[in-house]
């Protein structure tokens, strides 16, 4: 079997697991926003935002395989489609869910051992960041935002994540909202829940 040689990341969580299983050499282009592993920023051409990207300059790279991420990137991955390149659109809120996309971007070049031993370590940190947490003597109350205009917060793995390091989330009732517009606040809620950490994305 033959697995993708010209690889083009979209959003920066295909481009850091590749980088971590060894197989960043795959990969010809990158986000703009991608900010891991930092050498990745020097060592690859930038052709994309979030929700735009150069198709052309994409296309000029011969991928055999973009990686994506959610709708937001739909009309990205639906261009590239009509020119004939194979994408892979991944969706992933939770933590679970980005263990899976470690899991599935380990099996699509071929390197599905290295991402189990991966995800056997990250697996592990969790671990050891709650057993920890559980020793604080309070949670505090954690506001982490995603987006600052329009005010975007509590996507559903930094509520978890919050919570495993000992805190409390701010707008916990949003977390299970999987779409953006739907855990959107006002700065005035904000101020309401009081919370005592403030963490901006």
């Amino acid at each position: 079997m033959r697995y993708p040689q010209r690889i083009v990341c979209l959003t920066t969580e295909p481009t850091e697991v590749l980088y971590l299983l060894g197989e960043q050499d795959r990969i010809v282009g990158i986000s703009g926003f991608t900010t891991r592993p930092a050498i990745a920023r020097k060592e690859k051409p930038k052709i994309a935002a979030f929700t735009s990207a150069k198709i052309d300059k994409i296309l000029a790279l011969k991928p055999d395989l973009v990686i994506g991420f959610s709708n937001l990137q739909a009309d990205i991955a639906a261009s590239l489609i009509r020119a004939g390149v194979e994408v892979h659109i991944f969706n992933q809120r939770s933590i679970a869910q980005m263990l899976s996309m470690v899991a599935t971007v380990g099996s699509l070049v071929g390197a599905s051992d290295k991402a189990a031993k991966l995800i056997e370590s990250l697996e592990a940190m969790i671990q050891q960041a709650r057993d920890t947490a559980s020793q604080l003597p309070a949670k505090p109350i954690v506001y982490f935002e995603e987006w600052n205009d329009p005010i975007i917060c509590s996507i559903k793995w930094a509520s978890e994540l919050i919570e495993i390091a000992g805190g409390k989330d701010c707008f916990p009732e949003l977390s299970q909202f999987h779409s953006a517009k739907d855990r959107t606040v006002q700065a005035s809620q904000v101020i309401e829940r009081q919370p005592d950490i403030i963490i901006g994305s």
